[in-house]
C-alpha cells in the first residue's frame, strides 16, 4: 500500500478515536466510530484476496449495524428526556439499547459470531489493530454511560468469558483462536464494569500489552496454525523459548502481568458478593487456559516432521521491528510485582 495512503488511514483511525473520547453528544461519538470503521476497511482489503474480502464485507455490515442501532437508541433517548449529552442517560431503553450496540461493535457474546471469521480473514498485522485499538473507543463510551442495568452486563460479560473459552478448544488457526481470546478477556472487564471502572480500563490495558506480544511472535514466525508453530523452534529458537509464557500470562497463570486484572476482579465480584459469577468466570479461565498450554505444547514440545533436528532452514533477515516485541514480552511477563502500584492509581 502507498505509505501517504497509509498514513491517511492510519490518522483516520486515530482521529476517530479522539473525536470518540472527547464528545460529549451522541452525534459526534457516532461520528467518531464510522470514521474508525470507515478507516480500517481499506486496512482490512488491501490484499485482494477472496477471504480478505468477505472479512471486510461482514465487518463492514455489522459495525454498520451496530452504528445505526446507536444512533436509533440516541435519537430515542434525546426523545424521551431531551438529552443528547453522554452523561444523561436516564431512560432505561435507550441505556440497554446502546449497551447492545456497543456489545455488538466490540464483539461480545451472544453478538460475537463476527469476530473469529473476521480474523481469520485478515493478516497478522490488521488482526492486531481490529482486536486492539478497534475496542477502545466503544469502550470509552461504556464507561460513559456507566449501564445501570447490571443483569445486562452480568450475562454480557459471563456468556462471554464461558463462549471465549468453549468456543477456541477446538480451533487449529492461531487468528481463530485469538478472537475467542479476545471474547474471553472482553467478558472479564464487562464483567466488573460497573463496579470499577478503573479496574476494567486495566484489565484492557494488561490485555492490549499481551495481545501485541502474541500477535508480534506469530508475525515474527509467519505462523497463521497450529502446525505452523511446531517449525518455530529452528526459525527463532529465544522467542521459541518465551512465547509459551506470554501465552500463559494471557491465560492469567502467576507470577506472570496476565494474573494481576483476573486476581484483582475476583476479588472486586466477591467483595460484591457475587461469589457464583466470580467461581463461573473462573472456570471459565481454565477453558482458555486449555488452549493456551495447546499451543505451548505445539511450540516447545513438538517438532515438525518434515524438518531434521539440528539443521537451521535457510531464511531473510526479519524486516520486523524487534523493540515492540522485546518491551511487548517484558511487560507481558514482568508487570505482576506492580501490583501495589495499580491498586494504588485506581484508588485515587
Amino acid at each position: 500500500m502507498n505509505p501517504y495512503i497509509l498514513a491517511t488511514l492510519l490518522f483516520g483511525l486515530g482521529l476517530g478515536t479522539a473525536i470518540t473520547f472527547a464528545s460529549s453528544h451522541w452525534l459526534l461519538a457516532w461520528m467518531g466510530l464510522e470514521m474508525n470503521t470507515l478507516a480500517i476497511i481499506p486496512l482490512m482489503a488491501q490484499h485482494h484476496h477472496p477471504r480478505a474480502v468477505e472479512a471486510t464485507t461482514k465487518y463492514f455490515l455489522t459495525q454498520a449495524t451496530a452504528a445505526a442501532m446507536l444512533l436509533f437508541a440516541s435519537a430515542t433517548n434525546a426523545w424521551l428526556t431531551g438529552q443528547w449529552d453522554i452523561q444523561q442517560m436516564t431512560h432505561p431503553l435507550p441505556i440497554t439499547l446502546i449497551t447492545l450496540a456497543l456489545a455488538l461493535k466490540i464483539g461480545l457474546a451472544p453478538v460475537h459470531s463476527w469476530l473469529p471469521e473476521v480474523l481469520q480473514g485478515l493478516d497478522l498485522t490488521t488482526g492486531l489493530i481490529l482486536s486492539t485499538w478497534q475496542k477502545l473507543a466503544p469502550f470509552a463510551l461504556l464507561l460513559q454511560i456507566q449501564p445501570a442495568n447490571s443483569v445486562i452486563l452480568m450475562a454480557l460479560g459471563l456468556a462471554s468469558t464461558l463462549i471465549g473459552g468453549w468456543g477456541g478448544l477446538n480451533q487449529t488457526q492461531l487468528r481463530k483462536v485469538l478472537a475467542y481470546s479476545s471474547i474471553a478477556h472482553l467478558g472479564w472487564m464487562i464483567l466488573v464494569l460497573q463496579f470499577s471502572p478503573s479496574l476494567t480500563l486495566l484489565a484492557l490495558l494488561t490485555y492490549f500489552v499481551m495481545t501485541l506480544s502474541t500477535f508480534l511472535v506469530f508475525k515474527l514466525n509467519k505462523s497463521t496454525s497450529i502446525n505452523m508453530l511446531a517449525t518455530s523452534w529452528a526459525k527463532a529458537p529465544a522467542i521459541t523459548a518465551l512465547a509459551p509464557l506470554i501465552l500463559l500470562s494471557l491465560g492469567g497463570l502467576p507470577p506472570l502481568t496476565g494474573f494481576m486484572p483476573k486476581w484483582l476482579i475476583l476479588q472486586e465480584l466477591t467483595k460484591q458478593d457475587l461469589a457464583p459469577t466470580a467461581t463461573l468466570a473462573a472456570m471459565s479461565a481454565l477453558l482458555s487456559l486449555y488452549f493456551y498450554l495447546r499451543l505451548s505444547y505445539a511450540m516447545t514440545l513438538t517438532m515438525a516432521p518434515n524438518s531434521l533436528a539440528g539443521t537451521a532452514p535457510w531464511r531473510l533477515q526479519p524486516s520486523q521491528l524487534v523493540l515492540p516485541l522485546a518491551l511487548g514480552t517484558t511487560a507481558s511477563l514482568l508487570l505482576l510485582p506492580l501490583t501495589p502500584a495499580a491498586v494504588a492509581l485506581l484508588s485515587l
